[in-house]
This record gives C-alpha cells, sequence and structure tokens, in this order.
C-alpha cells in the first residue's frame, strides 16, 4: 500500500498526454445498481479505450472509480453488485478499483494547498439564499472571513471557462454566468465535493481521457476550471447522449430506473450498442458476452456516436 506521501507525488506528476498512451474511467456512484444509462456510459468509455491501440499494439487502459464520497446517498451493497455487473457485461477494468472513500487525505491535501495559495474561502450562504437572489452565485463571503465552522468552502473562480472542445459534441458551450461562480470544493456537512474529488482522483490515476453522459457537460466547465487552478493538464471530455424514455425522463437512479439484468446481458448489450449508433449486426445478439464485445471494440467508431444530448430509447 502506498504512503500518503506518496500519493502527494502522484498528484504532483505532470497528467500524461494522448499520445503517452490512453487512460480512461469509469465512475459510478453506489447510490444504486447499474441502469441501462449507466451501461451506455460505461460500454462508450470501455470501448474508447479499447479501440484506442498505440504502435506497440497495446490497448488503452479502462479503469474503474467508485464514488463513494456521500455516505447518507449510498445503497448498500451496490458497490460490490456494480462490480459484478460490470463484468456480466465483459467489460473488465485494469488496475485495482479505487475508492474515492479511500482518499480523504489526498482531497484535504489539495483543501489545504488551494487555502495556502488564497485561491478558496469559507461560505455560510445557503442554497435558498443563493436562489432568492436570481440563483447564480456571487461570491457574497469572499471578503467575510467566515470561520471554518458550519461553512463551506469555495473555490476562487479566477479561470472561468465555459467552452471547450467535445470528441463527440464538438463546440460545447456552458451558461457563462453559471461557469464563472465560486463554486463549492468542501460541502458544510464536512464531505468532499464532488468537483474537488473528481479532479484530485483523475490527476492521481493521471486519466487523460473521460468519456460519460451529457449530463456532466455543465460540470464539466468547473472541473476545467479547477484543473487550471491545479496547474494541471486537463483529459481530453467526450459525452455521450442521455438515454430518455418516450415520456421525457432520463433515465437515472433518482428516477428509479430498472437495473440490467447480469443473468441477461446480451439484450442489452446489444441495445447500448444501438444507441451508441454502432450498427451491430443482428446475430450478434444470439453470441457470447465476450465475442460482443470484441466485435465492438473492433468496430467502435466515435463518428457514429450521435452529436446531441439526449435521444429517446424504446
Amino acid at each position: 500500500m502506498q504512503t500518503f506521501q506518496q500519493n502527494v507525488q502522484h498528484l504532483k506528476r505532470p497528467l500524461l498526454s494522448s499520445q503517452d498512451g490512453y487512460r480512461g474511467r469509469f465512475a459510478p456512484s453506489p447510490s444504486g445498481l447499474l441502469h441501462f444509462g449507466s451501461l451506455i456510459a460505461a460500454l462508450a468509455s470501455f470501448l474508447d479505450a479499447k479501440s484506442a491501440v498505440d504502435s506497440q499494439g497495446h490497448q488503452g487502459a479502462w479503469l474503474v472509480r467508485i464514488e463513494d464520497i456521500d455516505p447518507p446517498r449510498e445503497q448498500v451493497g451496490a458497490s460490490a453488485n456494480i462490480l459484478s455487473t460490470l463484468e456480466a457485461f465483459g467489460l473488465h477494468w485494469d488496475e485495482s478499483v479505487l475508492y474515492q472513500s479511500q482518499q480523504s487525505e489526498l482531497y484535504a491535501h489539495t483543501l489545504n494547498e488551494l487555502q495556502q495559495q488564497g485561491l478558496s474561502y469559507y461560505c455560510q450562504c445557503t442554497r435558498s439564499e443563493i436562489k432568492r437572489l436570481g440563483g447564480i452565485y456571487q461570491g457574497y463571503c469572499r471578503s467575510l472571513q467566515h470561520p471554518t465552522k458550519n461553512s463551506a468552502t469555495r473555490l476562487i473562480n479566477q479561470h472561468c471557462i465555459h467552452q471547450f472542445d467535445d470528441i463527440f459534441q464538438g463546440k460545447v458551450n456552458c451558461d457563462k454566468n453559471l461557469a464563472a461562480e465560486d463554486f463549492i470544493i468542501h460541502r458544510k456537512d464536512g464531505l468532499f465535493a464532488y468537483q474537488l474529488a473528481v479532479v484530485v482522483d483523475d490527476i492521481f490515476q493521471n486519466i487523460n481521457h473521460v468519456i460519460r453522459g451529457c449530463d456532466l457537460l455543465e460540470p464539466t466547465a468547473r472541473q476545467l476550471t479547477l484543473f487550471t487552478a491545479l496547474k494541471k493538464k486537463a483529459p481530453q471530455y467526450g459525452h455521450v447522449p442521455l438515454a430518455i424514455t418516450e415520456q421525457g425522463y432520463k433515465l437515472s437512479k433518482q428516477n428509479k430506473a430498472t437495473a440490467i439484468d447480469n443473468n441477461n446481458p446480451q439484450p442489452a448489450l446489444f441495445s447500448a450498442l444501438e444507441f451508441l449508433g454502432q450498427a451491430p449486426e443482428p446475430d450478434l445478439i444470439h453470441e457470447k458476452v465476450t465475442d460482443m464485445i470484441s466485435w465492438a471494440i473492433k468496430h467502435w467508431s466515435r463518428e457514429k456516436v450521435a452529436q446531441v444530448e439526449q435521444q429517446k430509447i424504446t
């Protein structure tokens, strides 16, 4: 097991470029079991990694990270079930699974560094207060010198990034006012904020490609801002369409989307390939999972993924 000091050195090294070898990841939250929307994101990130072959014939690395930093939202047994589901669908990860709950020292170290550099401050504004003022935080607490107790920590946003080039969606423009906010990096309840944890872990794991759903387009702007504040090269981002029902509901754990079937993975796997525009051969649905995945890696095409944020499933 690595020591804390060794882990800190991981944060200090430069992030690898795509020329140094592809490193992608899938980072589910154990707030529920994987559903069809989760499978789409996992499959897209896996195929993009495994179809990226370097000059020596090595496939890209695909890592799995369990984002278990919000215990009140976690479902008992979900982490183990998620890993079992990935294996049942032929999505086998490289390297050890990283659990965010084991990364607290690194998150605290990063918070301390930002504070010492004068890049953060304590805030006691509530969501209702911010909503009453228009919904965009205006930096009210930046000069008030609040105590640590009962305060959230916000990043001083010196690098407003509201545009980026997406692998699938092309030029993305986010809400500039929202992107310019001093956003929370440590919550008032003492939990580390998602934006901080995900960036620190991408640096720690040397991730240089992030493939995920279009529900995270807006958070990407904030993550790019934090990479800049930490003086680190950001990964390349690619966002695939979200699966929505005929009624317009996004498939999500919050909406109690049905878990995919580990015992009969072929139908869902085939449908996910269709959703991603990969046009699987009809007979592929009758093949073994390993053969389906081999076909999908060989035929993966970024260009076939729809350039839309949402698309319906039938």
